[in-house]
C-alpha cells in the first residue's frame, strides 16, 4: 500500500511523526509512505487553497516534501506533482495537536487535507488527538493515537470507502480521547457534535511598539455535546469516528423552504 500523509501543524510537528509511524504500520514492509506537509504551521485554515499565488515546494528527504501552503495545497501537490501519475491508495491527515470534534471540524486544516483528498477521489482519514489534564503532561501527548491509530485505520479500510460519481465522496474524522492509551474504552461511531455557547473570539494586546493587535481566542474544549456525538464520546474516553462529506446543504430544510418560497 502507498500512503500519502499531511497535517496542519507543519512538517516538524510531533504529531506528524506519530502519523508516519501509523502509516508505516498500515502500509507494511512492502509499502510506501510519502509525506507532503506544510513548511509552517497552518492550523485553522480549513479547506483553504492557494488559488491566487504560487507555493514553493522543497524535497526534505526520501519521499518527504515541505510545501509553503495549506494542507489542501499539500494534498494537491502530492497528487499532481510529487506522486504525479502514480497516486496513493490512501491519504491520512494529522495527527493534529488538539481535537477536531464539534465546531472545530469547520476550522480544521487537518480535515481540509482529508476533504481535498476525498474531492480528488481518494480514500481519506483525518486524525486528531484531544488534549486534557490526563494526557497534556505526558511525555508523549499523542500516546493514545500512537497505540490505537493503526488499528482504527485498518478498521476503516475494512469498512470501506464508497466510490460514487453522483455525490461527494465519504471521508472520516477520527478523534482520540484526552487520556492515556491504556484508558481508552473503545470506539464510537458518532455525529459531529455541537458544544453550546462554544465559539472563538478575539483578545486585544498592545505590542511594545505601541501597536494594537488581536489574538484569536479559543473556548472551553471540555464542554460536552449531546450523546452520540464526537465531543461526548471523546470526553467519555472513546475514540470517535465520524463519517463526513463535503456537502454543506441543510437537507432538513429543503422541503419547508420549498413550501414557503417556490
Amino acid at each position: 500500500m502507498r500512503i500519502l500523509i499531511t497535517n496542519d501543524d507543519g512538517i516538524n510537528a510531533p504529531g506528524l511523526k506519530t502519523l508516519e509511524a501509523i502509516a508505516a504500520e498500515v502500509a507494511g514492509p512492502e509499502g510506501e509512505v510519502w509525506v507532503v506537509a506544510p513548511a509552517f504551521e497552518q492550523s485553522g485554515v480549513a479547506h483553504k487553497i492557494s488559488y491566487t499565488h504560487p507555493m514553493m515546494i522543497a524535497k526534505m528527504g526520501e519521499r518527504r516534501y515541505a510545501a509553503e501552503g495549506s494542507p489542501a495545497d499539500c494534498v494537491l501537490a502530492g497528487l499532481h506533482d510529487v506522486m504525479n501519475g502514480n497516486p496513493p491508495d490512501l491519504v491520512l491527515s494529522g495527527v493534529n495537536r488538539g481535537n477536531n470534534s464539534g465546531e472545530n471540524a469547520l476550522y480544521s486544516g487537518t480535515l481540509g487535507g482529508a476533504m481535498e483528498a476525498a474531492l480528488q477521489g481518494l480514500p481519506a482519514i483525518a486524525l486528531s488527538q484531544y488534549l486534557g489534564p490526563e494526557n497534556r503532561m505526558l511525555d508523549d501527548h499523542f500516546e493514545a493515537a500512537a497505540v490505537h491509530g493503526a488499528d482504527v485505520v485498518r478498521g476503516l479500510l475494512e469498512a470501506g470507502f464508497e466510490d460514487s460519481s453522483d455525490h461527494y465522496r465519504l471521508f472520516y474524522n477520527v478523534n482520540f480521547p484526552p487520556c492515556r492509551a491504556e484508558a481508552v474504552k473503545g470506539r464510537r461511531i458518532t455525529a459531529q457534535g455541537f458544544r453550546p455557547d462554544t465559539r472563538f473570539s478575539v483578545e486585544p494586546h498592545m505590542a511594545p511598539s505601541g501597536r494594537r493587535f488581536l489574538w484569536i481566542k479559543g473556548s472551553n474544549q471540555h464542554r460536552a455535546s449531546a450523546p452520540g456525538t464526537d465531543v461526548h464520546a471523546n470526553l467519555e474516553g472513546y475514540i470517535s469516528i465520524t463519517p463526513m462529506r463535503a456537502d454543506l446543504t441543510a437537507h432538513d430544510m429543503l422541503a419547508s423552504l420549498k413550501d414557503h418560497l417556490e
